[in-house]
């Protein structure tokens, strides 16, 4: 819902934004003179801002949107700056096109920097302490979330991710959600299924459901029933509202989406669960905290928020209330809650408000 608000939002901006930067566009000396020569030529020529967003249609209509919606408010921000210099100093504007070009440059620079963000995948290190017992020093668990397969990261560069997982050493590792999406493709899903396949852990690898997973709009060209056939084939185990003792000291429980109205709540899912145990709660959207805390697992991994993607929406959800958290930990009662950015993101190829990343986390011996 948050994201259909944004984009809704975008979209009514991007309309009004064309406007106002095609006025300002006629400023520069070649529109200008194609206005004085004819009307509808000079709007043609003021139409540049518009044509230098174009290409990132060839990507996606949001990236085209996110491109021009960010064009236009930095120009915004640049004319209210100019405005208020040339106020301060009591002088008119002279050359009114360097700021158009100010504009530009800043907004290529900040692309710059969120498509950088989208596209690198960081690795980042927690630690937390347990007094519970974890048949070892040390319990090494990797979180992968938000693959949203085929936006940043296709089914061969998933694989290279992968294998960087497998230098980690991991224990465990955990899948939490929007493994694919609307827009994956069969073939694609095969190779991120079997790149999974390839992960070498001590318990294997565990796997929940995200909002995307079984698709919203149904065009693709597999269904759920595939991926999970897929991710079976390559010995990755889906949790459903069900929990796994990997060993005889850790046990691991995977909800289902918040999306599945008869899933079950927390302290259902958590009915014979030995809380003596260390109990790691898989849970894709961190918006259950509260429940989550009373039914005391030790560790809630979730991710979902994508770290904000784009900002301001990580405090718009938070303002909504759609979240209890965006990005990294917190603690409640005898429950640590993590959430990742993830791996790559929902539809956008630009992270202005975070980065991707999985997520190594060490449970240790306290």
């Amino acid at each position: 819902m948050i994201w259909i608000l944004l984009l809704s939002s975008l979209t009514a901006i991007s309309v009004c934004g064309a406007i106002y930067l095609m006025r300002r566009a006629q400023r520069f000396g070649f529109a200008r003179k194609a206005y004085e020569k004819n009307k509808a030529l000079g709007w043609l020529a003021s139409a540049w801002p518009i044509v230098v967003c174009l290409p990132f249609l060839l990507v996606n209509v949001f990236a085209f949107i996110v491109a021009f919606v960010h064009f236009i408010l930095i120009w915004g921000l640049c004319d209210l700056i100019g405005f208020m210099i040339r106020k301060v100093r009591g002088r008119e504007r002279r050359k009114s096109y360097i700021t158009g070009y100010i504009a530009l440059g800043l907004t290529v620079c900040y692309l710059g920097y969120g498509w950088a963000m989208a596209h690198i995948v960081f690795r980042t290190d927690y630690s937390f302490k347990t007094a519970k017992p974890l048949g070892a020093d040390k319990l090494r668990i990797v979180e992968i979330a938000d693959l949203h397969l085929g936006i940043t990261l296709d089914g061969d560069e998933f694989k290279e991710q992968c294998d960087r997982v497998n230098e980690t050493e991991p224990d465990v590792v955990v899948i939490c959600g929007d493994f694919v999406d609307d827009d994956s493709d069969r073939e694609d899903m095969i190779k991120a299924c079997d790149a999974l396949g390839t992960l070498k852990t001590k318990y294997g690898v565990y796997w929940i459901y995200g909002n995307h997973d079984r698709g919203y709009y149904r065009y693709r060209d597999f269904d759920s029933n595939e991926l999970t056939d897929n991710l079976a084939r390559n010995n990755v185990r889906v949790l459903r509202d069900e929990s796994v003792m990997i060993n005889d000291y850790i046990c691991i429980v995977g909800r289902e989406d918040k999306s599945i109205h008869d899933r079950m709540t927390a302290a259902e899912v958590m009915q014979g669960v030995d809380t003596s145990k260390y109990v790691i709660m898989l849970d894709h959207q961190p918006n259950d905290y509260a429940a989550e805390a009373a039914a005391h697992p030790d560790l809630v991994l979730s991710g979902h928020t994508h770290g904000g993607h784009i900002f301001p929406a990580g405090p718009i959800g938070l303002l909504m209330k759609a979240n209890d958290r965006i990005y990294g930990t917190e603690t409640r009662e005898d429950t640590t809650f993590a959430v990742t950015s993830g791996i790559s993101g929902w539809g956008i190829p630009f992270k202005t408000a975070t980065i991707s990343e999985f997520v190594v986390i060490d449970i240790e011996q306290d």
